[in-house]
């Protein structure tokens, strides 16, 4: 029975509280005091700002007033901060209440939109704020992180709906909100309902914090032999994360039952090459790694084996603190300083307190404890002192040494603030965009008082608004310069309004997507390079995975530098030219012409960027398998970024490019990508997949249950696997690598030495191999099918055009299925 069948015949605020309370002691669960109180006052009517400690149950209270507002016959929406959790309260949701009663629009998912309980991210809703204001169907907002109204780059996505839906109830969450005096009176005015706040400051599970003047090594034996794991140990970044677990590895984490029991729960869990092996030796250790460069199921992975109690220590980042469930009893800090992406700077007290609040389980634990790290060179200091013991003349001649160059000094002190420091208060951040003016002009009515009320009435400081004002004029009238809107003139006075409607979705989806659909017919069909740029502008449209372009560029530059030298170009010269040296980025004169002439006649895209580049077109003209790529540009410590931008590209080709814009090369491109995605990590589709059929049974999958479905069965996708195997080769051939052909065919019994005979043989006859477009096309791939083998010959071609000279081998497909890529056996290489 879903909770929704519980509504009572009622609305009385005193029968809705007493049906969700039934329900709540039918889980096996009690409420808090502090979630009584909460709930009681949402049924009441009022806002809730509810202010209390990570773990204690804010989720409960927020499924609490969804009720309520069912109870009610109010829409409800829950926002937060990112898609995944988003995604992830939107099947929760569904459990609870049943799938046809929960929807969820995130920008790449649009799912039962006119349902009574709406999942979606933040700018999702402050978007529909501005177009429909207080006319909009919101009855309800539970804003889950709202700390992240203090975000620069998107505080003004939690801040808007509070300007806008007056006729909303307001339930606001989080664990680090700091002083809320002014949102209480703020919201109070604005929508006319008593604002209550729910601070509970009293932990279920208290917190112990201390600070360790031990080598971390000692610390973390200590907190073993006293039973304090799981320790989560925590790290400013992914590369010192991983390290750090590696140096572990010397410390007997696990008695030898506890690592059967590991291997057991880990069972046939497929681990790739590269970080896969590292972290497959680290968990089987007792020891996790978590953080945002991983794939997916490398951190659920991680996640479950911590739920199940099997990780004594996991070494991640300060991603922690939010929507992650990895139970840990202890948080170590291994410093209190970070780099932000602009300085190096001490914590927070909001950070400190968000990533402190995961300590202590409920339920496990009766204390969390939480444990700073003194810097190296502090405890080096004490140890020198200690052993100058209290001789003044030898504790004079101790020379102390100081913190690293580029660092930032700290000690207990700093230490001692953090842990009595209350999270700073929530500053506004506030912003004026293309988009925000186009939605308040299309919800009608007067756009000058709505626009006024907007950017007078907002939690910004007077010089703060007198900016955005001036923003905004200016954008107005580029708009009407544009003919974007129109000013008329009517008995009544001057009135303005859009030329046309916006789309539908306008500002809620990718928002260069019409872009790229307008660009896809610039470009030249009967092109052999038509599919790769079509794939070129879809890129130029997403977000660029910056470590993905660094590394490409690092790449790039080396072997200019190489190219450079073996032409004799002197240093200074080569210096200058290198200046130049960037990542590729295809079609980008037509990209960039393409984006002016739009911008004319649709003003907004100037809010966004085009951002040409090439991941998905450089693997697929590199003919190279997901393992390949990233070892080949060093990414095995971001390879979840990666896999998330080729999914992302993926959705996008598929949901951009129209039928009648493709091919069968296309196709078949689109297919090869959905399938390299689904066989690194399935998850990231797989949800996709049950987002666009709703109807479908929401069905739990184990999370340790990775395999994905056969890669034989995508018989299209499974073709252009195995042309992109055969063509790999042949680029190598052309390139006369024979050893890295030898490392990709040593099994077959092709070792380095054989290809080097095939080369000699082949190269006394041709002077080049080909390995264009037409070289690669599907004309010069022979395919012999039966039920468990594939026969195939990759045809070169040769300046002459003979076409006799080819790779011949056989594809497995049981073993393809095992490993989820193509199986290649090569038999023989030489003319036919």
């Amino acid at each position: 029975m879903t909770l929704t069948e519980r509504l009572p015949a009622s609305a009385e605020p005193d029968a809705v509280f007493d049906a969700f309370q039934t329900w709540v002691a039918e889980q096996g669960l009690s409420l808090y005091s502090h979630q009584e109180e909460a709930l009681i006052e949402i049924a009441t009517g009022a806002n809730v700002i509810l202010n209390t400690p990570t773990g204690s149950g804010k989720s409960l209270v927020a499924t609490g007033a969804h009720f309520m507002a069912l109870a009610d016959k109010r829409t409800t929406f829950y926002t937060a901060p990112i898609k995944a959790l988003v995604s992830e309260k939107f099947f929760a949701l569904c459990r609870i209440f049943g799938a046809h009663n929960v929807g969820m629009l995130t920008g790449d998912a649009n799912v039962n939109s006119d349902a009574p309980i709406i999942c979606c991210t933040a700018e999702i809703l402050a978007n529909l704020a501005l177009r429909e204001g207080a006319a909009a169907d919101v009855g309800q907002v539970v804003m889950d992180e709202f700390h992240f109204y203090a975000e620069p780059d998107r505080g003004w996505a939690w801040q808007v709906p509070l300007i806008e839906l007056p006729q909303a109830q307001f339930i606001l969450m989080s664990a680090t909100l700091g002083d809320t005096t002014r949102f209480v009176d703020d919201l109070a005015r604005r929508t006319g309902r008593p604002t209550a706040v729910v601070s509970n400051t009293e932990r279920p599970v208290p917190l112990i914090f201390q600070y360790a003047m031990t080598p971390l090594h000692e610390t973390i034996e200590e907190l073993l032999t006293t039973k304090q794991a799981p320790v989560y140990i925590v790290h400013f970044t992914q590369a010192s994360a991983l390290e750090r677990a590696q140096s572990l590895m010397s410390i007997n984490m696990c008695t030898r039952a506890e690592k059967d029991a590991i291997a057991a729960a880990i069972g046939s869990f497929r681990f790739t090459a590269g970080f896969g092996r590292t972290l497959s030796r680290l968990v089987r250790h007792g020891i996790g790694v978590h953080h945002a460069g991983m794939l997916p199921k490398y951190r659920r992975l991680v996640e479950t084996l911590a739920q199940a109690g099997l990780l004594k220590v996991i070494c991640g980042t300060d991603t922690l603190g939010v929507g992650i469930n990895v139970p840990i009893r202890t948080v170590l800090f291994t410093g209190l300083s970070k780099y932000d992406g602009v300085r190096t700077r001490l914590l927070k007290a909001r950070e400190f307190h968000q990533i402190a609040g995961r300590a202590g389980r409920a339920g496990f634990d009766t204390v969390g404890t939480v444990i700073v790290q003194a810097p190296e060179h502090v405890i080096d200091n004490e140890r020198m002192l200690a052993k100058a013991g209290d001789d003044p003349k030898k504790r004079r001649k101790v020379v102390r040494k100081k913190p690293p160059e580029g660092t930032i000094g700290w000690g207990q002190p700093t230490f001692d603030r953090l842990v009595a420091a209350d999270p700073e208060p929530l500053t506004s951040s506030f912003g004026v965009s293309h988009a925000m003016l186009l939605n308040v002009l299309a919800r009608g009515g007067d756009p000058f008082a709505a626009m006024r009320h907007l950017l007078t009435d907002n939690h910004e400081e007077p010089a703060a608004q007198r900016r955005h004002i001036r923003r905004a004029l200016a954008i107005a009238r580029a708009l009407l310069a544009g003919g974007v809107i129109e000013r008329v003139v009517t008995p009544d006075g001057v009135r303005y309004s859009l030329t046309e409607d916006l789309q539908l979705d306008f500002a809620l989806n990718q928002a260069l997507s019409p872009f790229a659909l307008a660009c896809l017919e610039l470009l030249d069909k009967e092109s052999p390079e038509y599919p790769l740029d079509v794939v070129s502008v879809i890129e130029a449209t997403l977000e660029d995975p910056r470590q993905v372009l660094s590394a490409q560029q690092f790449k790039a530059k080396g072997e200019a530098v190489n190219a450079m030298k073996a032409e004799g170009i002197e240093y200074d010269q080569r210096m200058e030219l290198l200046e130049e040296v960037t990542y590729p980025k295809p079609l980008l004169p037509l990209l960039e012409g393409a984006y002016e002439t739009y911008r004319q006649g649709h003003p907004w895209v100037a809010d966004y960027e085009i951002k040409p580049k090439a991941v998905v077109r450089d693997m697929y003209e590199r003919a190279m398998t997901f393992t390949e790529y990233v070892s080949f540009y060093g990414l095995s410590r971001s390879e979840g970024l990666v896999l998330r931008y080729l999914a992302d590209a993926f959705r996008a080709l598929r949901q951009t490019v129209p039928e009648d814009a493709r091919t069968e090369e296309l196709t078949d491109l689109i297919e090869w990508l959905g399938e390299l995605v689904r066989q690194v990590d399935s998850s990231l589709l797989d949800e996709w997949e049950r987002l666009r059929n709703p109807g479908a049974e929401v069905v739990e999958v184990s999370p340790l249950d990775d395999k994905p479905p056969a890669v034989t069965r995508n018989v299209r996708a499974f073709r252009v696997l195995v042309r992109n195997a055969m063509f790999r080769r042949v680029e190598l051939f052309a390139l006369r690598r024979a050893e890295d052909l030898g490392e990709l065919d040593a099994e077959s019994g092709w070792n380095t030495d054989r290809w080097i005979e095939a080369l000699e043989d082949y190269y006394a006859e041709y002077p080049v191999v080909g390995t264009g477009p037409s070289a690669r096309g599907p004309a010069l791939l022979q395919i012999e099918t039966t039920p468990a083998m594939w026969k195939v010959r990759q045809i070169f071609e040769d300046p002459e055009g003979d076409q006799d000279w080819g790779i011949e081998a056989e594809v497995d497909l049981e073993a393809s299925d095992e490993i989820g890529a193509a199986a290649i056996r090569i038999i023989a290489v030489g003319p036919h």
